[in-house]
Parts: structure tokens; sequence; C-alpha cells
């Protein structure tokens, strides 16, 4: 067994001004089909953007 499927999946409300909005259909398709896809996509993109992927995976090679 994987350790990501010992994770239990966690649901998160988050609220975006119409421009906000207009923005994450335009990546429809693209980042995903449905609404969370799109959303879950951003904010992984974001993550590795910024080193924070990488980083937590050299650090957990580390240890």
């Amino acid at each position: 067994m994987s350790k990501m499927s010992t994770f239990s999946k966690k649901r998160v409300q988050v609220s975006f001004t119409e421009k906000q909005w207009k923005l994450i259909e335009l990546l429809k398709g693209e980042f995903g089909d449905s609404d969370s896809d799109v959303i879950r996509n951003i904010v992984i993109s974001w993550l590795s953007e910024k080193s924070f992927v990488t980083t937590s995976a050299k650090e957990k090679m580390r240890d």
C-alpha cells in the first residue's frame, strides 16, 4: 500500500470573485474537466513553481 493511499481526502471551501472565477473557467479542459480538478491542479502547479514540491521531496529523501 502506498503512502498516498493511506491519506484521507480533505474538502476545502473557498470563495472567488467573479473575475477570478472567469479565469478559472477558462482553464477547464486544460487543467481538468471539473471545477475541483482545475482548482487542485492550479494549487499543485503553484506549489511546483515555488519549489515547494521539490524541496519537500528532497527533505523526505534525506530523512
